[in-house]
């Protein structure tokens, strides 16, 4: 997981200088798989049920699993990347924000609140608390600034395999749901709307699209339960953890 995490945050490090109006998304999933080739991975998303590319790609109200295309992307856009190399059969999962160009400063704020979610739930991520503890950290920032947490959707086991049990939901009350014991990993990845927490998933069968178009944001880091609390494998090595990355 170490291997593994390190690979998806330089990966999404390795995007910066990239991430810039007139750019097409199809483009940054060819930096993305050629990257990860280079640090010794495959992406797990290519092939993964039928899926063709190697990242998601989320604009402004994509909640998540956006496809990668020939469209641009333009000043004022909040995008999300989502990568999951696998280095050794082990899988790093991570998504992080971008702001393209002059972004408004209510789509600023919200980026700022979901990774500010992201870590709050992570603060309750240790041995003895439940997952309840983690979803209702995350639930009450959000919606303490009047945001919907999606429930749609949700983080999960993650290393062998993909997706594995366990459930991390982001809405939920404190010591509900399985104790966190050491050992456990998974995912955290609060999906967090401007409006309501309604989506709908759009023919394509991927794209899943905030219903009232309001814009959404997401963080993800994969993290392993340890005896006193946990550790977080895809912490940015070049300090690129929230946008701006300047």
């Amino acid at each position: 997981m170490h291997k593994a995490g390190k690979l998806a945050a330089e990966t999404l490090d390795m995007l910066v200088p990239h991430m810039v109006p007139g750019v097409t998304t199809a483009e940054l999933d060819r930096l993305i798989y050629d990257f990860v080739l280079a640090g010794g991975g495959v992406p797990a998303t290519l092939g993964y049920r039928g899926y063709t590319h190697s990242t998601c790609i989320s604009i402004n109200h994509v909640v998540c699993h956006g496809i990668p295309s020939e469209k641009t992307l333009k000043s004022g856009d909040i995008v999300n990347v989502d990568v999951t190399p696998i280095v050794d059969g082990w899988h790093g999962d991570s998504s992080r924000m971008y702001l393209i160009g002059d972004v408004p400063l209510k789509a600023k704020r919200l980026v700022e609140v979901t990774y500010e979610c992201l870590m709050l739930g992570i603060e309750q991520a240790k041995p003895g608390n439940h997952m309840g503890d983690v979803a209702h950290a995350i639930q009450r920032h959000a919606e303490k600034h009047r945001y919907g947490v999606v429930r749609d959707f949700c983080g999960h086991g993650v290393g062998r395999l993909f997706h594995d049990a366990p459930e991390v939901v982001h809405v939920g009350r404190p010591g509900t749901g399985p104790e966190l014991r050491p050992g456990m990993i998974f995912t955290i990845e609060p999906m967090i709307n401007i409006g309501r927490p309604d989506v709908k998933l759009l023919d394509d069968g991927w794209t899943a699209v905030t219903r009232d178009r309001s814009l959404s944001a997401q963080f993800e880091h994969s993290i392993g339960i340890t005896d006193d609390g946990c550790e977080i494998f895809t912490v940015s090595p070049k300090g690129y953890h929230q946008p701006p990355f300047d």
